[in-house]
């Protein structure tokens, strides 16, 4: 599991590939600037190397635009998917200054967010995926506290209460280590867990 931590985040990563594959068809990435942090999950159509190629768009995307609104990254992503076999792409940027976290996602790869009073915050996806075809993005943002928690993944992890395993972490580690013992090989699977610090 891979750890990213400075005075903003501090996010935990897992991630294996299917039974049988050496390769997994999802790819995450993490970026942070000094008044913005930017991670996101990409999961290509089906497994292996072929999944893989598509889902590998998304992180070269955001290396270069990672400054660029949610929309305008998934509009390049998406650009990049002709005559690929696509993939589900979630986007999440937390802006420091404004304490807001916004999000965006194409596809079945799901955000949780519980806030310190308890509150859960389940945004909705777009349904559907990034083929290249013209695709509607819908950004969505919410303002965020000190000690507040995300949670998102592939789904190749199987949350059948997600509220539980949040609201019973003090942290974002603890969350990952009981998350990742849940996690079956049947399918290629990535999450990523963070707590936002002010």
């Amino acid at each position: 599991m891979e750890a990213f931590k400075n005075d903003h985040i501090e996010a935990y990563i897992f991630q294996q590939a299917k039974g049988g594959n050496r390769e997994s068809g999802d790819v995450y990435y993490l970026h942070a600037e000094e008044d913005y942090f930017i991670c996101a999950i990409a999961d290509g159509l089906g497994s292996g190397i072929i999944a893989r190629q598509s889902a590998e768009v998304m992180p070269r995307i955001l290396e270069e635009y990672h400054s660029e609104t949610i929309e305008e990254l998934l509009s390049r992503i998406n650009e990049h998917m002709v005559q690929k076999r696509g993939a589900a792409v979630a986007i999440v940027k937390v802006d420091h200054v404004n304490h807001t976290i916004q999000h965006s996602c194409v596809g079945n790869v799901r955000l949780y967010i519980r806030q310190q009073d308890g509150k859960m915050i389940y945004p909705l996806p777009v349904m559907g995926y990034l083929s290249g075809r013209p695709q509607k993005m819908k950004t969505q943002e919410y303002t965020y506290k000190n000690g507040d928690l995300f949670f998102m993944h592939s789904d190749g992890v199987e949350l059948r209460s997600p509220k539980s395993y949040l609201c019973q972490s003090d942290d974002p580690l603890a969350l990952s280590e009981t998350v990742r013992e849940t996690v079956k090989p049947g399918d290629d699977a990535t999450f990523i867990a963070g707590s936002l610090l002010l």
